[in-house]
């Protein structure tokens, strides 16, 4: 069986993890083929493709971003569609799909798996949003480089006596901003799934600057205060249609300034969050997924992913990654919420 891997949407550290487990596994054990599409979904609808034999993989586990590119193409726009891209699976030999992507590329698998196609997916987000695995590979190293940015934002906010605020991914999520904002010691954590008045903001503030502190307040770019009812959002919507969120830290910066009368300045942490090497643990998670992927398509799983469940890796319907949102829940963010202040 021929196999087209593609990764698709934003990168992230153990994309080409991933790839070189399936790589070798297909390859090794399973009797699979491959062949990469390049740039994701535009490389579908384009025909565009690379091979993908052991040599092409070998040492790629430790490399950030993908070696296949990706864009963010809807690859039912333009000259795509379910009929389009079967005609180019066979003109080429390609017997399935291996989709490598997020909510935007899992749900686009979804559509041309019910159309008839053949696709299995590797569930891939640092955002770590989706309800149907435990875990996503991505937001371990995301996780730890915000940290680290974090402990050197408290260094120069110590030397001026200000509050600093650390903008952080994670769409409509707080994953990111509570796991680095615990690890950093903030004094405040600001999440989508926690309503918070400005004024709550600053008694959090003020109180860390009364014991001797500079004030960490560490934001996700999905939050809202309370007087507010949309995501901060200035850049338009992505190829799927949804809001380019970013620069809440920005705002919110002035106003604790002029609600606490402390120095604040705002960062925002962005791209960097997904660039550079994996961690060992995304590394290994990615490569298992990888491996699982192969497996299924030798079983004809079609429109199935796999997935993380405690230590075992499993196989879902893309329905279930699709339904809704992986949400902080309240007892996760009123363990952080004891340490404000």
């Amino acid at each position: 069986m021929r196999i087209g891997i593609l990764t698709s949407g934003g990168d992230c550290p153990g994309l080409n993890a991933v790839i070189r487990g399936a790589v070798l596994k297909g390859t090794e054990i399973n009797g699979q083929e491959f062949v990469g599409f390049r740039d994701g979904w535009r490389g579908v609808v384009n025909g565009d493709i690379l091979p993908l034999e052991r040599s092409n993989v070998r040492g790629i586990a430790k490399q950030g971003g993908t070696i296949l590119g990706t864009s963010r193409t809807n690859p039912f726009e333009g000259n795509g569609g379910p009929e389009r891209i079967q005609e180019m699976l066979d003109a080429n030999g390609i017997d399935a799909i291996m989709a490598i992507g997020g909510e935007g590329t899992l749900a686009a698998a979804k559509r041309l798996t019910d159309a008839g196609l053949k696709i299995v997916g590797v569930p891939k987000t640092v955002d770590n949003d989706l309800d149907a695995t435990d875990y996503t590979f991505g937001f371990d190293t995301a996780v730890e480089i915000a940290t680290e940015a974090m402990d050197r934002l408290r260094t120069t906010g110590d030397s001026h006596s200000r509050c600093m605020v650390a903008e952080v991914m994670g769409r409509h999520v707080g994953w990111i901003a509570l796991h680095s904002g615990m690890a950093a010691g903030a004094h405040a954590i600001l999440i989508p799934e926690q309503k918070t008045s400005m004024d709550q903001v600053a008694r959090w503030v003020q109180s860390a600057a009364d014991r001797g502190r500079a004030p960490l307040v560490v934001v996700a770019e999905g939050f809202m205060p309370d007087h507010e009812d949309d995501a901060h959002s200035e850049r338009g919507l992505d190829a799927f249609g949804r809001p380019r969120l970013g620069g809440i830290g920005e705002r919110l910066a002035p106003m604790i300034e002029e609600l606490t009368g402390i120095e604040t300045r705002a960062t925002t942490l962005g791209h960097i969050q997904r660039g550079g090497v994996p961690t060992a643990y995304d590394r290994v998670l990615a490569t298992r997924l990888g491996m699982a992927a192969s497996d299924i398509v030798n079983e004809s799983a079609w429109g199935q992913m796999v997935a993380l469940r405690g230590t075992e890796i499993v196989t879902v319907g893309f329905e279930e990654a699709l339904g809704k949102l992986k949400v902080v829940p309240q007892h996760r963010y009123d363990e952080a919420a004891m340490l404000f202040g």
